[in-house]
């Protein structure tokens, strides 16, 4: 939740006295305050200034608040309003909340029901900013759609893809890259649930900090807590909660998941129960098995997770896959960096499928985006690729003949060695050779011994 510090509320009055007076009470808030007399100056302001909230009277000259808000609209569409009204001018007030105003405040102004009426909207704008920044966020990664078709990927998707439509907790395994968020969003994409997906990576937070990131706090219920708070509990109402390394919880925070899992219930710190409506995703490069054994992860937690598990295959396991891959990152990349064309040569080709990947799929990216970048013609070769992958070579890979071994059978052997080698990928293995698939296919035809009439 943003700060008050972060937070601009624009104060609209044409009376000065109201006008310093509530400035002073919202800076002694720690608001940044901006300050209109009229109509006119307010949207000059929120032309100029990024304004979160807009405290506004209702009749001013010139330039009212209904006015006001409906201007509001064009200029800076997601600010929230709050209207100030004489008493006996609720119709007004009414038509000003038709409008789109968050709600009113009658006067003589009280200043605690001001303070706090101004504090909801601000936090209400916030909400509302970061599900549209997490909307944006997912509508970005559902243009990375999972990439492949080799078995071990199909097996992954198959398991997720039916698993999707229940409730059931779902625990994502799998080596570090392998693109176990991916995967996790591919579920909550086929589930069809209303709500967001909200991710936490529990290894990139603090320990301290774990239990109000998941459950939300009270303000004053720690040092610090300025203000409420609301958790990524309470953030995927109606969606998916993903929790990436989820072997990284601390043990007092496993039990309160394993009560909400159980309950369907939790409490913020500080705070009063409140019911959990949410589907649950975890996600592990951790033997969690071999953690409960030692006494680092709860035995309960880890069933409760493990009611259905799907392995993100490494991509040593998807040979069948980097034609795919590659030719996606080069098209990403290129797009990125304003260049065409670009493709590995033969040799960069056979360097890379040597390669083990041990960093898998994210490692795969990240030599494609620096190939791309730093590549200066079209064809990259061996020698561009880090000095790793430029000397990768799988034992085997080479072929010796006699001389005076026919070409035909040279051809043959070259051709199923590499069909090996690619694990009977024949696009792979024609990028490899140089050659089209369809030139595959016609020579293995050819190839094929003719039945006997």
């Amino acid at each position: 939740m943003r700060r008050p510090q972060d937070t601009t509320i624009l104060i609209v009055d044409d009376e000065p006295a109201n006008l310093t007076s509530l400035a002073k009470i919202f800076a002694k808030q720690e608001f940044r305050v901006l300050k209109a007399p009229d109509g006119k100056k307010a949207l000059e302001l929120c032309r100029s200034h990024r304004v979160h909230v807009v405290l506004t009277d209702l009749m001013m000259p010139v330039v009212s608040g209904v006015d006001l808000i409906k201007a509001l609209r064009t200029v800076q569409p997601d600010v929230e309003v709050v209207v100030m009204t004489a008493y006996g001018s609720i119709e007004t007030a009414v038509e000003a909340m038709r409008e789109g105003a968050y709600d009113f405040v009658e006067k003589p102004l009280k200043r605690m029901q001001i303070v706090k009426t101004v504090k909801q909207a601000a936090e209400r704008q916030s909400l509302v900013a970061e599900n549209r920044t997490l909307k944006q966020e997912l509508s970005a990664l559902k243009q990375r759609s999972i990439v492949g078709s080799s078995p071990a990927l199909r097996r992954a998707l198959d398991i997720a893809r039916t698993a999707a439509p229940s409730s059931a907790t779902v625990l994502v395994l799998g080596e570090s890259g392998t693109g176990k968020e991916l995967l996790a969003r591919f579920i909550h994409e086929e589930s069809r649930r209303e709500g967001a997906f909200v991710g936490v990576n529990l290894a990139a937070l603090p320990e301290t900090l774990v239990e109000s990131e998941l459950f939300g706090h009270e303000r004053g219920s720690f040092t610090g807590a300025t203000q409420r708070r609301e958790g990524r509990i309470a953030q995927a109402r109606g969606g998916t909660l993903f929790l990436d390394e989820i072997g990284e919880l601390a043990p007092q925070v496993q039990v309160k998941l394993l009560r909400v899992l159980q309950e369907g219930e939790y409490e913020p710190v500080g705070g009063k129960t409140e019911r959990a409506d949410f589907r649950l995703i975890a996600a592990t490069n951790r033997d969690l098995h071999a953690a409960v054994e030692s006494g680092d992860f709860r035995e309960d937690l880890y069933y409760r997770l493990n009611v259905i598990a799907v392995t993100s295959p490494p991509l040593r396991d998807r040979q069948g896959d980097m034609p795919l891959l590659i030719d996606h990152f080069l098209s990403v990349y290129c797009s990125k960096n304003n260049k065409s064309g670009m493709h590995f040569d033969r040799e960069a080709l056979e360097r890379l499928t040597a390669y083990d990947w041990p960093g898998n799929v994210r490692e795969l990216e990240n030599v494609v985006e620096r190939a791309v970048v730093l590549g200066k013609s079209e064809e990259i070769s061996a020698s561009e690729l880090p000095e790793a992958i430029a000397r990768a070579k799988r034992s085997g890979d080479s072929l010796s003949f006699a001389i005076g071994t026919p070409l035909g059978e040279i051809e043959r052997r070259v051709l199923h060695a590499t069909l090996a080698h690619t694990q009977g990928d024949k696009q792979l293995a024609a990028q490899l050779l140089g050659i089209s698939a369809r030139t595959i296919y016609r020579k293995l035809g050819a190839q094929r011994p003719m039945s006997a009439n």
